[in-house]
């Protein structure tokens, strides 16, 4: 029998909410993207990394204004969110190279918003085959690389990708 070791993952697991407030909202004021996974700052809104992805690259664009409503949201917070999730698809073609995408939004905690209050929009991308059993039969996704290496890489290429056309 094989082991597959990732002892990152008990800090999760035994953690409380260890963050005051909106994680969306503390990342926006904060001062070091590294650390809060900020890939891009736009005008209305922001690209951070999902710091538990599906996969490697899954990024989230977030209206810099915090409402659970899609609708309650200023046009231009709407129009930039999909403008950056335009730009996240270029970043991560190549960066990743993937062979399609999931977007999506969750609205509301029964809909299975993670974060219900503050609206957020992920890009996950997909490679045929990703699925496999340890999602599907342990509950558990192996990731290829470090959440850190995911940052660096997806920077990178948002400088070099990701400018506005």
């Amino acid at each position: 029998m094989k082991h597959l070791w990732s002892p990152w993952r008990m800090t999760y697991i035994q953690q409380e909410n260890v963050e005051e407030g909106c994680v969306f909202c503390n990342a926006l004021s904060g001062d070091d993207d590294a650390t809060s996974l900020v890939v891009y700052r736009g005008d209305h809104s922001f690209a951070i990394l999902n710091r538990y992805p599906y996969t490697s690259g899954h990024i989230m664009i977030v209206p810099n204004e915090h409402s659970a409503s899609l609708q309650a949201l200023s046009s231009q917070a709407r129009s930039e969110v999909m403008e950056l999730a335009a730009r996240a698809l270029t970043v991560l073609s190549g960066a990743y190279h993937p062979e399609g995408y999931n977007l999506g939004m969750n609205l509301g905690q029964v809909a299975g918003a993670g974060i219900a209050e503050h609206v957020h929009l992920h890009i996950v991308p997909r490679w045929g085959g990703d699925t496999n059993f340890m999602s599907t039969t342990a509950q558990t996704r192996v990731l290829p690389e470090t959440l850190e290496d995911t940052y660096q890489r997806i920077k990178k290429a948002w400088d070099m990708y990701g400018q506005a056309s």
